[in-house]
């Protein structure tokens, strides 16, 4: 960490680091006992079923969506984004926050400075972990998919902020969320996960008839503005044949967009692996792999943690598993990040304490659970510990959770 560093947040909402002495004086200038970092970000988690508002008043700045309705996600994170350039007119365009120990610039995912990879796939796994957008290239079949323009009713639109439906159109009353990235619908085999649960909302899943079929659905993935593209693979049902998971994930790539894959049951991670998937969407928890399977995961893919969604609080065996699967992934130099399936089960909304544990069970120390948590490559958002952070692993977690996310209504002072 650093102290004496001042923070200049750009009209586009970009921070970056300024010596403290570049910080001029004036009400745009902020200064904040404590430490900043750079916004909180949780990967895994489902907008339909929780309460965005109150997942940034836990400290959260940013999520990753791993599946739902396109058109309620996508009109959620514009709402999002509305709220964000709300808060910067409010804070007069740039202003400059200032910290007692400020930008401890998290490094990137899992331990410190990665070791850069030179291969494309490597290459994109990390900038999936880093939540960096690559430029899109034009989409295969994007004419026959469109702009898609069925704009059904958002699920769990209420839930968005407490505001109701009607608000939510009104291009759109500000709303404290946070910043949304999304990866539209699952795309699973007809018939497959999680097309046969209850929570999963109608429109939250795209069958894919064929590897053919696996172009316009991405396409269409494409079309409704998502940075992601979710696959399921899942032995509990029908899974996607192969030749079907490989032309989802090379659509995806040809238009820049990573694949994150839902693996559950014996042989789901070999067969993301083998298609070419940047991301798992959990900690494989169904089976113990084997370290030639763990080392070459670790060399190209980012696993979403979500440690806690087994026994929420109780670990029970799948936890077991799952924290050594990702001690031996990180031991082999995977990348990982914060994710905790939000909407899965009783998990606390914000910062969760437990998943943080868990991550420091698997071996991750209070620096790297820092680095899993946060996009340190092109920060947005700022987070604030108002006592200060503290790096003792016993204390760590729940000093953590503490924290918040900066906007035009913070305006602390110095003691």
């Amino acid at each position: 960490m650093r102290s004496g560093v001042a923070l200049r947040v750009a009209p586009d909402g970009t921070v970056k680091p300024v010596p403290a002495e570049l910080a001029p004086a004036g009400p745009d200038t902020r200064r904040f006992p404590g430490t900043l970092l750079p916004g909180l970000v949780d990967a895994h988690v489902h907008s339909g079923l929780v309460d965005l508002g109150t997942v940034r008043a836990g400290g959260i700045a940013a999520v990753w969506d791993l599946g739902g309705v396109p058109a309620a996600v996508r009109e959620l994170a514009e709402r999002a984004e509305a709220s964000s350039r709300h808060t910067r007119r409010a804070a007069g365009g740039e202003q400059t926050d200032r910290a007692d120990a400020a930008g401890h610039r998290a490094r990137r995912a899992a331990g410190g400075e990665q070791t850069e990879r030179a291969d494309a796939a490597s290459h994109r796994a990390r900038r999936a972990a880093s939540g960096e957008q690559t430029e899109r290239a034009e989409a295969p079949n994007r004419a026959a998919a469109g702009e898609r323009a069925d704009r059904a009713e958002p699920v769990g639109h209420r839930a968005a902020g407490g505001e109701d439906a009607e608000a939510g159109r009104s291009r759109y009353a500000p709303a404290k969320l946070p910043r949304i990235r999304y990866a539209g619908p699952f795309l699973i085999a007809p018939g497959g996960y999680p097309s046969d649960r209850s929570w999963a909302a109608p429109g939250s899943w795209r069958e894919i008839h064929s590897p053919a079929d696996a172009g316009a659905a991405v396409a269409e993935v494409w079309s409704a503005g998502a940075g992601l593209v979710k696959v399921t693979a899942h032995t509990g049902g029908p899974q996607l044949p192969h030749p079907t998971l490989r032309a989802l994930v090379d659509a995806a790539h040809a238009s820049g967009l990573p694949v994150v894959v839902h693996a559950e049951g014996a042989g789901t991670v070999a067969a993301a692996y083998t298609a070419g998937a940047d991301l798992l969407a959990h900690t494989p928890w169904t089976e113990r792999l084997d370290d030639s399977l763990l080392r070459a995961c670790a060399a190209r893919m980012c696993w979403l943690s979500t440690l806690d969604i087994h026994g929420w609080g109780e670990p029970d065996p799948a936890q077991e598993i799952a924290v050594d699967n990702l001690r031996r992934f990180k031991a082999y130099g995977g990348t990982i990040r914060y994710g905790t399936d939000l909407g899965n089960g009783p998990l606390p909304p914000g910062i969760n304490t437990r998943e943080i544990r868990a991550l420091q069970s698997a071996g991750l120390t209070p620096d790297d659970v820092l680095g899993v948590m946060t996009d340190s490559d092109s920060i947005t958002e700022i987070s604030w510990v108002p006592g200060g952070l503290d790096l003792d692993p016993e204390r760590f977690a729940d000093v953590l959770a503490t924290a918040r996310v900066v906007d035009d209504d913070v305006h602390p002072t110095s003691p």
